[in-house]
């Protein structure tokens, strides 16, 4: 029987960290004599209810989260209740529940925190970018919806095109797949074009060869150095 894309191995070969289980939050992190940065990172969707294993169980956030930990950062996955594209109100309030609840944890530094966005989950990012609190020290997306498809009824809130004027000097890393599948591609330039045109600071990483997921499905060089980019200048926004 073949395996699920979503169960295919993490691209990097990272020390598996088990993680703190607090109700839908997993929390990968070392002991450490200092309170730690974190990365919050948010899953695709939608995700169909009862699927298992859930998000935070697949090896990719599995992966994040411990090659984060691994370097004295709190990884944060989180299983946020996006099952249809109305839903997109519902997870937004999940994530935002999840990140006060990491920030109150007295071992994590409230001040040092970055939103991490994956494919359906880009939608997510817009409430971020509109209006960035001070504690947000970066915001990403790896191969993100930027859009909401045509055929989905979804919150007019949830465009970050539109969001982005409001970011001011919030870095923003999109790491952007060269295979993208074309209507996923089409929302990514139009919110390039559109960080652009208001100068917002705006890194791109460009996988040329990888396509949707490549992270768990692209097991190249060029992957793992993309990965590892994606992560180095995260966390240097953290420091």
């Amino acid at each position: 029987m073949a395996i699920p894309d979503y169960l295919r191995p993490f691209v990097l070969s990272a020390e598996h960290i088990a993680p703190e289980r607090h109700g839908h939050i997993d929390l990968y992190l070392r002991q450490a004599a200092q309170r730690s940065a974190a990365i919050v990172f948010v899953h695709g969707g939608p995700i169909p209810v009862g699927r298992r294993p859930s998000p935070r169980d697949w090896p990719v956030y599995q992966g994040y989260g411990s090659l984060a930990a691994s370097r004295g950062i709190a990884g944060v996955t989180v299983d946020h209740r996006l099952h249809d594209p109305a839903d997109y109100p519902q997870a937004a309030a999940d994530v935002a529940a999840a990140i006060e609840a990491v920030r109150a944890d007295p071992r994590i530094d409230a001040d040092r925190i970055a939103l991490w966005f994956f494919s359906g989950g880009g939608l997510l990012l817009a409430d971020w970018l509109r209006t960035p609190p001070g504690w947000l020290r970066c915001a990403a997306a790896s191969y993100p919806l930027l859009a909401p498809p045509p055929d989905w009824s979804v919150h007019p809130r949830f465009r970050p095109a539109e969001a982005v004027p409001g970011a001011g000097t919030l870095p923003i890393v999109l790491t952007n797949v060269g295979r993208e599948r074309p209507a996923i591609a089409g929302t990514v330039d139009a919110f390039i074009a559109a960080a652009r045109a208001c100068q917002a600071r705006l890194e791109v990483i460009d996988v040329p060869h990888g396509q949707h997921g490549f992270d768990m499905l692209d097991h190249t060089d060029e992957s793992r150095k993309a990965v590892e980019h994606a992560l180095d200048t995260v966390a240097a926004h953290l420091a």
